[in-house]
């Protein structure tokens, strides 16, 4: 693991206003890094040198690697997921069916009896799939895709459910990043898979940003499918990679004694949840 010292950085650590960061990715998605970019693109551009590759194992929403492909912060990008429903809209934006995406969501009327019929579907295809997937991130609460979820009730502006169902704006987000599909490659796999893969390339950059389910009670376990994480193991696998690593979690004394265990270094930055609700977050290098 090469050594690249966070606190040589000279970063903003207030809160980002995240009207600032582009918005790329056709998610709502919890626990989204969306305020962690300028932070990200600071330590990026600090590196000895640009990235052959930059991979993100643990994508979700995307915003990080998303901004990476489009800033050309790095050669190549390799996004990866586990979860099925994520990775349905990540494999039909970078194919030829994003057309297909695109025209099913400008025909979307704003219908929630049509909307609880899709979301009810058993989707038959991976685009089908993908489709159902943004129609429940879009419309469910708090865009949470994990069972138990329920569709929005008052919502903004009397559009009930629809209140986060902006079609223009998702058509031209999928457009876009289709046109950017040469630069990304996207992987629905395991992400200890692919450490093992790539663990041993100098010129891979690793961003690191798990489902925070380190603790009992950790809100990923109610977020996020797949929220079950060996993150010992995770610490112990990018402790021994090749390449530059920044990880992010939660500040708990758990994940610091992981970090120090493991010959990490650590920092603190300063992000707003979804509720506004100031809170540190750790950024971990190594």
């Amino acid at each position: 693991m090469a050594q690249l010292s966070f606190f040589d950085i000279e970063v903003d650590k207030s809160p980002v206003n995240v009207s600032r960061v582009s918005q790329l990715s056709p998610f709502r998605y919890p626990g989204g890094k969306t305020w962690f970019v300028p932070t990200l693109r600071t330590w990026m551009h600090s590196l000895p040198k640009k990235p052959k590759v930059f991979i993100e194992p643990f994508c979700g929403g995307g915003i990080c690697s998303l901004s990476v492909a489009s800033e050309g912060l790095a050669d190549h990008v390799v996004m990866v997921e586990l979860d099925k429903s994520v990775s349905s809209v990540w494999q039909t934006i970078f194919s030829d069916n994003s057309g297909w995406l695109v025209d099913q969501i400008m025909d979307f009327p704003e219908d929630p009896d049509l909307a609880r019929s899709i979301i009810e579907s058993v989707p038959q295809s991976t685009h089908e799939l993908a489709f159902q997937t943004i129609v429940r991130n879009r419309l469910l609460h708090g865009g949470i895709l994990a069972s138990g979820s329920r569709m929005i009730k008052k919502g903004e502006n009397g559009r009930g459910p629809f209140s986060r169902w902006y079609p223009e704006t998702l058509a031209k987000r999928i457009k876009y990043l289709n046109e950017l599909k040469d630069r990304i490659t996207f992987i629905h796999g395991d992400a200890f898979d692919v450490i093992r893969q790539y663990g041993r390339r100098k010129s891979v950059c690793w961003f690191i940003d798990p489902p925070y389910t380190a603790t009992a009670k950790s809100a990923g376990k109610r977020l996020y499918v797949h929220h079950e994480l060996d993150h010992l193991q995770l610490f112990k696998s990018m402790s021994k990679v090749q390449g530059e690593v920044l990880m992010t979690y939660d500040d708990i004394p758990e994940v610091r004694e992981m970090a120090d265990v493991h010959g990490f270094s650590l920092e603190t930055v300063s992000m707003k949840n979804t509720h506004h609700n100031q809170k540190m977050e750790l950024v971990i290098t190594g």
